[in-house]
């Protein structure tokens, strides 16, 4: 399971990697337009993001039109280890990790039962909402402290979704996956 999840990162890495800036920013803004047009997302008065980094979807201006329409913005941070998520309003600091992303410099815990929509990065999807997140573990976890009713959604490009994501017992689904060509929804037919 290991060999195979990390031979999926290498290969999405670069899948990710190939996209040009100008048209990795175009297809971003494709995968906010359909984020925004979800209605749970329209509804969501709380919605946790991440801060993209590298060749990852950006999120600065989905963060951006969220607190415009009056939606408090959640962005994780690492505290020994254990993910949690702080609000963080218009042109609050944000501090370099060793890791990729920025976090909040402020960091006040939000209780995850406050969050109406969780939207969740990952290297690849599959349409059953299995994701391939980096290794650490850490939004799966994370994902386990949330309501059943919070709306977890993987954001990616296209080229993100595959076949099959190699999954354990630790791994959590989305919901949703939203790209730039399309909304899956992942959720078992009632």
């Amino acid at each position: 399971m290991a060999e195979r999840k990390a031979a999926l990162r290498r290969r999405m890495r670069q899948v990710r990697a190939t996209v040009p800036p100008r048209e990795r920013a175009r297809l971003a803004s494709l995968v906010e337009e359909a984020l925004f047009a979800l209605p749970e997302v329209a509804a969501a008065r709380t919605l946790l993001l991440f801060y993209s980094f590298g060749s990852e979807v950006a999120t600065r201006g989905v963060a951006v039109r969220a607190m415009e329409q009056g939606k408090r913005v959640l962005l994780p941070y690492l505290e020994g280890g254990v993910m949690e998520a702080a609000e963080v309003r218009s042109g609050d600091e944000l501090v370099p990790t060793g890791y990729g992303p920025r976090e909040p410099a402020r960091r006040v815990a939000v209780e995850p039962a406050e969050i109406d929509v969780a939207a969740v990065p990952g290297l690849a999807f599959d349409r059953r909402g299995h994701r391939l997140g980096y290794g650490g573990g850490h939004f799966d976890r994370y994902l386990d402290r949330l309501e059943p009713h919070t709306l977890r959604v993987g954001i990616g490009f296209s080229a993100q979704i595959v076949d099959e994501v190699p999954t354990g017992r630790r791994d959590r689904q989305v919901d949703l996956v939203v790209t730039d060509a399309r909304v899956i929804d992942c959720r078992p037919v009632q």
